[in-house]
């Protein structure tokens, strides 16, 4: 008994090394940061019928993909420069793009349940911008800070975006990066056969109109 013990630890150790994380850089994460100074700027409405957020998970046998719908979101804008920003996600819309029929239900099911993202007690997610630094070497690109909430945990991560286009009516910005999903209380491990990394991808598409 004591043998078997041990080979199934050692089987789930060696699968879990087996799972590799979506590709993406992973953004750095720590505690939230609090703000209190007023956000300057112009003020633009994101569109959320035109802007996206796709997600891609993996595990051992594969991967999947999906999205989340933008439910509302506004970014400031001050002299050219992005100053500032509050978008939030219905978690009630979380779904897979890559399957369909009952393998689709049964996986969008699982993903608002308590074993993921619990979106009837926790149907909001939100990102709240608390800094942004563009690049001194890279024209378009901004290093964004802000504060992740999801499942009533909150964490400020900082990852890079692109400013696509910036007019005086239009913002287009983009970006890509992973989270570690257990800081956020999201822990399930998956099948002991098949078990799921523990990095979320985010690549990101907004479009912000005034």
């Amino acid at each position: 008994m004591k043998k078997l013990i041990l080979f199934s630890a050692a089987a789930m150790m060696i699968l879990a090394s087996c799972v590799g994380n979506p590709e993406g850089k992973k953004a750095e994460t720590a505690d939230s940061v609090e703000t209190t100074d007023a956000v300057v700027g112009a003020e633009y409405t994101v569109d959320a019928a035109q802007s996206k957020v796709e997600w891609t998970g993996t595990k051992v046998t594969g991967q999947h993909e999906g999205t989340v719908a933008i439910k509302s979101g506004s970014i400031h804008v001050d002299n050219g420069v992005v100053t500032g920003g509050n978008f939030v996600l219905d978690m009630n819309s979380i779904g897979s793009t890559d399957l369909q029929g009952e393998y689709k239900d049964k996986l969008d099911g699982h993903l608002k349940s308590d074993d993921f993202f619990g979106v009837e007690t926790y149907p909001e997610a939100v990102f709240t911008i608390t800094g942004v630094t563009p690049s001194v070497d890279n024209a378009g690109v901004i290093q964004v800070s802000g504060n992740l909430t999801i499942k009533d945990i909150s964490k400020n991560i900082t990852f890079d975006a692109t400013v696509d286009e910036l007019t005086d009516t239009t913002v287009k910005a983009t970006a890509d990066f992973n989270i570690a999903r257990g800081d956020w209380g999201v822990n399930y491990e998956g099948k002991q056969d098949d078990l799921i990394s523990k990095e979320i991808n985010f690549n990101v598409s907004l479009v912000a109109t005034k």
